[in-house]
């Protein structure tokens, strides 16, 4: 069984506590008068969010909400300063944009591995009496604490798109080194999935987006919470099942998508598109093949995922416009 695929989460951050200053006198039998020697508390951990690419969903989160960092050390006498607290790092997929929930405020979006951003400062320790002869240790100050919602849009140079049972998940899996569940009926898969197409040295990342339907850009069907993948694409692969073997126009299925993607984003619209006519082995895929190039006066690529043919020019094609 895969790991569940999950794309958005909240979590709440609470940076440590500043450690507690000390108030502290040192007198020996030299000295007429009593010196402050109380030293500083310590900072508090801070919380911070660090992209990993070996992590790609956020699934933890939604068990895992809460995250607390440990508080400065107190301080002691002798002008000793207490310990900072040690960071808490919490590994987040590339690609994840934290936003922080009261303000509205994107916090950053973490697109390269190993970009990090501090979410949450610890509080600076309480100053010691050794800064003043008549002054009171001070306590540490609180830790910033925050709602933050995590949200993720995938990194992959290629997207796939296109109705479901288009043929999407038979492609991926035979051109990268993605397995998809692979079944006869609408709606196989359920979440995105990436493979990596290995082409000598110029290797790329491509995604198998659910299969959309009219009405995707305003929630319908699996809804517009999977177009968001596509957003960061430079290509798109858009996969027609030129047989029409449910009864469907392929025409008809190519303007629709188009226009879901016209509706949800005039960005993701204007993307490259490389059209790919999949299922070219069955039965009146040639009359619908000769209609499509008719009507649709585009550069396509006719092919058939389930036998691999035609994968390897349709592949180069998008290797060269990568």
């Amino acid at each position: 069984m895969g790991i569940a695929f999950v794309d958005q989460a909240k979590i709440f951050v609470k940076a440590g506590d500043g450690g507690r200053g000390c108030a502290s006198l040192y007198r020996d039998k030299y000295m007429r008068f009593a010196k402050p020697d109380g030293g500083d508390g310590g900072r508090g951990a801070d919380i911070v969010l660090l992209a990993d690419r070996n992590i790609f969903t956020l699934m933890d989160f939604h068990y895992n909400r809460h995250f607390r960092a440990v508080h400065g050390g107190h301080a002691s006498s002798n002008k000793k300063r207490g310990r900072d607290g040690e960071p808490v790092v919490i590994r987040v997929p590339v690609g994840t944009i934290v936003t922080d929930l009261k303000s509205g405020c994107v916090l950053r979006d973490l697109k390269e591995e190993g970009e990090q951003v501090i979410v949450a400062l610890g509080g600076k320790g309480g100053l010691g009496n050794i800064h003043s002869p008549n002054a009171e240790a001070m306590p540490g100050e609180p830790g910033e604490e925050k709602e933050l919602t995590l949200d993720l849009k995938l990194i992959a140079e290629v997207g796939l798109v296109g109705f479901p049972n288009a043929g999407k998940s038979t492609l991926i899996s035979n051109v990268s080194n993605a397995q998809p569940k692979i079944a006869a009926y609408p709606f196989t898969t359920k979440f995105p999935i990436l493979g990596v197409v290995k082409r000598d040295e110029n290797n790329f990342v491509i995604a198998d987006i659910p299969g959309l339907i009219e009405g995707s850009s305003e929630g319908k069907g699996l809804g517009d919470k999977f177009l968001r993948h596509v957003e960061r694409t430079k290509i798109l692969i858009h996969v027609v099942d030129i047989s029409g073997f449910e009864g469907r126009d392929p025409v008809e299925d190519y303007k629709a998508i188009n226009q879901e993607l016209k509706n949800y984003s005039k960005d993701v619209a204007k993307k490259i598109q490389i059209i790919a006519l999949n299922k070219i082995d069955l039965e009146g895929a040639k009359e619908n093949l000769k209609r499509f190039k008719k009507l649709i006066k585009k550069e396509a690529y006719p092919i058939s995922a389930l036998k691999k043919q035609g994968l390897e020019e349709l592949i180069d094609a998008v290797a060269e416009k990568i």
